[in-house]
């Protein structure tokens, strides 16, 4: 009797591929930070890697609800990205699927965790299931220039 193929492996290959964790501690109560990721408003004050601005944000923060955000980086070019919020636990946890408007194939996933820590938050942001290293690598670039715009936002 064969052992077959190990469970997951092949058979789906969105459930690997390259990961990024990044953490950042927040001026900002727990609430504060999840407003920041879910009332199109705050998103358009500090999203996107660098000075560009959000052209565009939409969300419906529920299971199964979808987000959009279109914005521009300072070389002018657009980019498109939206997704299904997964989970949804208010003040705590944001997990949504992840896709560009340009490769809609490469769908991935972000999960959001705030926890209080004094009078402020720390904010896990681990996002996973890349296509490869290198939109692994892209990504790390636009979330760290997102994450030091929103640290800035409560500083």
């Amino acid at each position: 009797m064969s052992a077959g193929p190990a469970p997951n492996a092949a058979v789906n290959p969105n459930l690997a591929g390259p990961s990024l964790t990044l953490k950042r501690r927040l001026n900002a109560a727990p609430e504060k930070v999840y407003a920041a990721w879910t009332d199109p408003a705050q998103i358009a004050k500090w999203f996107g890697p660098d000075a560009g601005a959000v052209t565009s944000a939409e969300t419906d923060v529920r299971v199964g609800g979808r987000y959009t955000v279109i914005f521009h980086t300072e070389d002018g070019e657009e980019h498109y990205v939206s997704g299904v919020y997964r989970e949804v636990v208010r003040n705590e946890k944001l997990q949504f699927t992840w896709a560009w408007r340009s490769t809609p194939e490469r769908e991935s996933l972000v999960t959001i965790l705030i926890k209080a820590e004094g009078a402020g938050s720390i904010l896990t942001l681990i996002h996973e299931k890349f296509f490869d290293d290198a939109a692994r690598d892209r990504h790390e670039y636009g979330w760290t220039g997102s994450l030091n715009k929103l640290e800035k936002l409560f500083a």
